[in-house]
Protein backbone atom coordinates (compact mmCIF):
# COMPACT_ATOMS: atom_id res chain seq x y z
CA UNK A 1 0.00 0.00 0.00
CA UNK A 2 1.70 3.32 -0.82
CA UNK A 3 1.32 6.88 1.42
CA UNK A 4 1.64 10.13 0.84
CA UNK A 5 2.75 12.07 3.60
CA UNK A 6 2.13 16.24 4.15
CA UNK A 7 5.19 17.24 2.41
CA UNK A 8 4.55 15.37 -0.76
CA UNK A 9 0.84 16.59 -0.53
CA UNK A 10 1.79 20.29 -0.12
CA UNK A 11 3.95 19.46 -2.94
CA UNK A 12 1.07 17.95 -5.16
CA UNK A 13 -1.80 20.22 -4.61
CA UNK A 14 -1.70 23.65 -6.30
CA UNK A 15 -4.89 25.55 -5.35
CA UNK A 16 -6.10 26.17 -9.41
CA UNK A 17 -6.33 22.34 -9.80
CA UNK A 18 -8.20 21.70 -6.58
CA UNK A 19 -11.03 24.23 -7.14
CA UNK A 20 -11.14 22.86 -10.77
CA UNK A 21 -11.20 19.16 -9.41
CA UNK A 22 -14.21 19.75 -6.86
CA UNK A 23 -15.98 21.93 -9.04
CA UNK A 24 -16.20 18.37 -11.10
CA UNK A 25 -16.83 16.43 -8.03
CA UNK A 26 -19.36 18.15 -6.83
CA UNK A 27 -21.30 18.02 -9.57
CA UNK A 28 -20.50 13.68 -9.98
CA UNK A 29 -22.37 11.02 -8.92
CA UNK A 30 -20.57 9.89 -5.14
CA UNK A 31 -22.19 8.85 -2.51
CA UNK A 32 -21.54 10.99 0.51
CA UNK A 33 -23.40 9.30 3.72
CA UNK A 34 -23.78 11.22 6.90
CA UNK A 35 -20.35 11.64 8.48
CA UNK A 36 -20.55 10.33 11.83
CA UNK A 37 -19.38 12.77 14.51
CA UNK A 38 -18.24 11.33 17.94
CA UNK A 39 -17.67 13.86 21.24
CA UNK A 40 -15.47 11.65 23.30
CA UNK A 41 -15.83 13.44 26.71
CA UNK A 42 -12.57 13.71 28.52
CA UNK A 43 -12.52 14.86 32.21
CA UNK A 44 -9.04 15.96 32.38
CA UNK A 45 -9.17 19.13 29.83
CA UNK A 46 -13.26 19.72 30.24
CA UNK A 47 -13.39 20.20 25.99
CA UNK A 48 -14.14 16.93 24.66
CA UNK A 49 -12.32 15.52 22.19
CA UNK A 50 -13.97 15.09 18.62
CA UNK A 51 -13.81 11.92 16.25
CA UNK A 52 -15.09 12.22 12.48
CA UNK A 53 -15.18 9.24 10.30
CA UNK A 54 -16.02 10.51 6.74
CA UNK A 55 -16.94 7.83 3.86
CA UNK A 56 -17.88 8.35 0.07
CA UNK A 57 -17.23 5.99 -3.05
CA UNK A 58 -18.10 6.00 -6.55
CA UNK A 59 -20.36 2.79 -7.36
CA UNK A 60 -18.04 -0.08 -8.60
CA UNK A 61 -14.91 2.18 -8.43
CA UNK A 62 -12.77 3.51 -5.42
CA UNK A 63 -13.70 4.34 -1.51
CA UNK A 64 -12.08 6.52 0.67
CA UNK A 65 -12.89 7.53 4.23
CA UNK A 66 -11.36 9.85 6.13
CA UNK A 67 -10.56 9.18 10.01
CA UNK A 68 -9.80 12.60 12.51
CA UNK A 69 -9.67 13.47 15.31
CA UNK A 70 -10.09 17.33 16.70
CA UNK A 71 -8.57 17.77 20.08
CA UNK A 72 -9.08 21.72 20.56
CA UNK A 73 -7.05 21.97 23.85
CA UNK A 74 -3.72 20.39 22.21
CA UNK A 75 -0.74 22.37 23.68
CA UNK A 76 2.18 19.89 22.43
CA UNK A 77 0.97 17.95 18.86
CA UNK A 78 -1.41 19.64 16.37
CA UNK A 79 -4.97 19.92 16.84
CA UNK A 80 -6.36 18.18 14.32
CA UNK A 81 -4.74 14.67 13.24
CA UNK A 82 -5.48 11.61 11.25
CA UNK A 83 -5.41 9.58 8.41
CA UNK A 84 -7.25 8.91 4.57
CA UNK A 85 -7.91 5.37 3.04
CA UNK A 86 -8.24 4.77 -0.61
CA UNK A 87 -10.01 1.71 -0.86
CA UNK A 88 -11.03 -0.59 -4.33
CA UNK A 89 -14.03 -1.55 -4.22
CA UNK A 90 -13.50 -4.19 -6.09
CA UNK A 91 -11.65 -6.66 -3.97
CA UNK A 92 -11.63 -4.33 -1.21
CA UNK A 93 -8.05 -3.70 -0.70
CA UNK A 94 -6.59 -0.86 0.97
CA UNK A 95 -4.56 1.42 -1.91
CA UNK A 96 -3.45 4.61 -0.50
CA UNK A 97 -3.14 6.55 3.05
CA UNK A 98 -2.72 10.43 2.86
CA UNK A 99 -1.87 12.75 5.63
CA UNK A 100 -5.62 13.95 6.85
CA UNK A 101 -4.88 17.25 8.14
CA UNK A 102 -3.58 18.69 4.71
CA UNK A 103 -5.87 16.90 3.02
CA UNK A 104 -8.85 18.58 4.97
CA UNK A 105 -7.18 21.70 5.60
CA UNK A 106 -6.33 21.83 1.28
CA UNK A 107 -10.07 20.45 0.51
CA UNK A 108 -11.34 23.16 3.16
CA UNK A 109 -9.89 25.88 1.45
CA UNK A 110 -10.69 24.44 -1.88
CA UNK A 111 -14.47 24.82 -0.98
CA UNK A 112 -14.45 28.04 0.09
CA UNK A 113 -12.74 29.78 -3.05
CA UNK A 114 -14.48 27.57 -5.32
CA UNK A 115 -18.30 29.06 -3.35
CA UNK A 116 -16.47 32.53 -3.52
CA UNK A 117 -16.15 32.17 -7.73
CA UNK A 118 -19.76 31.98 -7.40
CA UNK A 119 -20.72 34.45 -4.44
CA UNK A 120 -18.07 37.26 -4.14
CA UNK A 121 -17.25 40.08 -5.96
CA UNK A 122 -14.96 39.64 -9.65
CA UNK A 123 -12.84 42.60 -8.57
CA UNK A 124 -12.67 41.54 -4.65
CA UNK A 125 -8.74 42.99 -3.98
CA UNK A 126 -8.99 42.86 0.07
CA UNK A 127 -9.06 40.42 2.21
CA UNK A 128 -9.19 39.95 6.11
CA UNK A 129 -8.28 36.50 7.58
CA UNK A 130 -9.76 35.58 11.27
CA UNK A 131 -7.58 32.54 12.59
CA UNK A 132 -4.01 31.54 12.74
CA UNK A 133 -4.57 27.98 12.23
CA UNK A 134 -3.14 25.57 9.84
CA UNK A 135 -6.47 26.59 7.54
CA UNK A 136 -5.36 30.61 7.80
CA UNK A 137 -2.52 29.87 4.96
CA UNK A 138 -4.25 27.79 2.70
CA UNK A 139 -7.70 29.89 2.77
CA UNK A 140 -5.51 32.83 1.77
CA UNK A 141 -3.95 31.19 -0.98
CA UNK A 142 -7.00 29.57 -2.37
CA UNK A 143 -9.31 32.81 -2.20
CA UNK A 144 -6.38 34.45 -3.77
CA UNK A 145 -5.99 31.93 -6.43
CA UNK A 146 -9.95 32.48 -7.55
CA UNK A 147 -9.78 36.19 -6.98
CA UNK A 148 -7.34 39.07 -7.98
CA UNK A 149 -6.57 39.69 -4.34
CA UNK A 150 -3.35 42.14 -3.49
CA UNK A 151 -3.94 42.97 0.54
CA UNK A 152 -4.66 40.60 3.26
CA UNK A 153 -4.94 41.58 6.84
CA UNK A 154 -4.47 38.74 9.53
CA UNK A 155 -6.15 38.95 12.90
CA UNK A 156 -5.96 36.44 15.95
CA UNK A 157 -6.60 35.93 19.41
CA UNK A 158 -2.61 35.95 19.89
CA UNK A 159 -1.31 39.05 17.95
CA UNK A 160 1.92 37.16 18.43
CA UNK A 161 0.74 34.42 15.72
CA UNK A 162 -0.62 36.60 13.64
CA UNK A 163 2.40 38.60 13.18
CA UNK A 164 4.49 35.71 12.55
CA UNK A 165 2.13 34.15 10.10
CA UNK A 166 1.74 37.79 8.09
CA UNK A 167 6.03 37.44 7.91
CA UNK A 168 5.62 33.81 6.77
CA UNK A 169 3.43 34.22 3.68
CA UNK A 170 4.78 37.79 3.20
CA UNK A 171 7.95 36.35 2.46
CA UNK A 172 6.43 33.23 0.27
CA UNK A 173 3.74 35.09 -1.83
CA UNK A 174 3.27 38.34 -3.84
CA UNK A 175 0.42 39.58 -1.35
CA UNK A 176 0.44 42.45 0.39
CA UNK A 177 0.01 40.91 4.25
CA UNK A 178 0.01 43.23 7.47
CA UNK A 179 -1.41 41.96 11.24
CA UNK A 180 -3.85 43.64 12.86
CA UNK A 181 -5.40 43.82 16.15
CA UNK A 182 -8.88 45.65 15.71
CA UNK A 183 -11.37 43.79 14.52
CA UNK A 184 -14.09 45.47 13.95
CA UNK A 185 -11.58 48.80 11.65
CA UNK A 186 -10.12 45.56 9.83
CA UNK A 187 -13.28 44.00 9.19
CA UNK A 188 -14.75 47.52 7.54
CA UNK A 189 -11.83 48.04 5.06
CA UNK A 190 -11.92 44.67 3.01
CA UNK A 191 -13.49 42.67 0.47
CA UNK A 192 -14.05 39.43 1.61
CA UNK A 193 -13.76 38.04 5.28
CA UNK A 194 -12.73 34.71 6.23
CA UNK A 195 -13.28 33.02 9.46
CA UNK A 196 -11.82 29.43 10.29
CA UNK A 197 -10.92 29.71 14.32
CA UNK A 198 -12.73 27.33 17.18
CA UNK A 199 -14.43 30.08 18.97
CA UNK A 200 -17.80 29.16 21.30
CA UNK A 201 -18.79 32.97 20.73
CA UNK A 202 -19.03 35.46 17.90
CA UNK A 203 -16.16 37.03 16.66
CA UNK A 204 -18.12 38.73 13.71
CA UNK A 205 -20.83 41.44 13.97
CA UNK A 206 -23.83 42.49 11.56
CA UNK A 207 -23.05 45.63 12.50
CA UNK A 208 -19.55 45.85 10.96
CA UNK A 209 -20.57 44.35 7.75
CA UNK A 210 -20.82 46.50 4.64
CA UNK A 211 -22.78 45.75 1.10
CA UNK A 212 -20.89 44.12 -0.94
CA UNK A 213 -18.73 41.95 1.01
CA UNK A 214 -18.60 38.16 1.47
CA UNK A 215 -18.55 36.62 4.50
CA UNK A 216 -16.93 32.92 4.34
CA UNK A 217 -17.01 30.89 7.71
CA UNK A 218 -15.49 27.72 8.63
CA UNK A 219 -14.85 27.17 11.58
CA UNK A 220 -17.73 25.95 13.51
CA UNK A 221 -18.75 22.67 13.65
CA UNK A 222 -20.29 21.90 16.36
CA UNK A 223 -23.87 23.06 18.15
CA UNK A 224 -21.78 24.92 21.21
CA UNK A 225 -19.32 26.81 18.22
CA UNK A 226 -20.41 29.98 16.27
CA UNK A 227 -18.14 32.73 14.88
CA UNK A 228 -21.09 35.33 14.21
CA UNK A 229 -23.43 36.54 15.43
CA UNK A 230 -27.39 36.81 15.31
CA UNK A 231 -27.54 40.02 13.40
CA UNK A 232 -24.71 38.91 10.52
CA UNK A 233 -26.90 35.87 9.82
CA UNK A 234 -30.37 38.52 10.05
CA UNK A 235 -28.65 40.41 7.03
CA UNK A 236 -27.21 38.10 5.07
CA UNK A 237 -28.24 35.67 2.15
CA UNK A 238 -26.66 31.92 3.42
CA UNK A 239 -25.26 29.95 1.16
CA UNK A 240 -24.87 25.86 2.38
CA UNK A 241 -22.61 23.36 1.29
CA UNK A 242 -24.80 20.54 3.31
CA UNK A 243 -27.79 21.30 4.60
CA UNK A 244 -27.60 18.25 7.00
CA UNK A 245 -24.37 19.46 8.32
CA UNK A 246 -25.61 23.47 8.31
CA UNK A 247 -28.68 22.25 10.52
CA UNK A 248 -27.27 19.82 13.09
CA UNK A 249 -23.84 21.03 13.33
CA UNK A 250 -23.23 24.55 14.21
CA UNK A 251 -23.79 26.84 17.07
CA UNK A 252 -26.02 29.35 15.15
CA UNK A 253 -28.57 27.01 14.27
CA UNK A 254 -29.23 25.72 17.75
CA UNK A 255 -29.62 29.19 19.18
CA UNK A 256 -32.55 29.23 15.91
CA UNK A 257 -30.59 31.21 13.48
CA UNK A 258 -29.46 29.08 10.58
CA UNK A 259 -25.40 28.97 9.73
CA UNK A 260 -23.57 26.24 7.65
CA UNK A 261 -20.49 24.30 7.97
CA UNK A 262 -18.09 25.48 5.77
CA UNK A 263 -21.18 28.55 5.31
CA UNK A 264 -20.36 31.52 2.97
CA UNK A 265 -22.84 34.64 3.36
CA UNK A 266 -23.01 37.88 1.23
CA UNK A 267 -24.99 40.54 2.40
CA UNK A 268 -27.82 42.12 0.62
Amino acid sequence: MKSIDKQQMNQLLDFPSLVDSLRSAFKADFTVPKRAHHDMANPAIGRETTLLLMPAWEDGELCGVKIVTVAPENKDRPTIQGTYMLIDIKNGSPLLLMDAPTLTSKRTAAASALASTYLSRQNTRSMLMVGTGTLAPNLIKAHAAVRPIEEVFIWGRTPEKAQALAEELSSTTNLKIQAVTDLEEAVGKVDLISVATMSMTPLIKGSWLKKGQHLDLVGAYRPDMREADDDAIKVCDLFVDTYYGATHETGEYFIKIVLILNCIYFRK
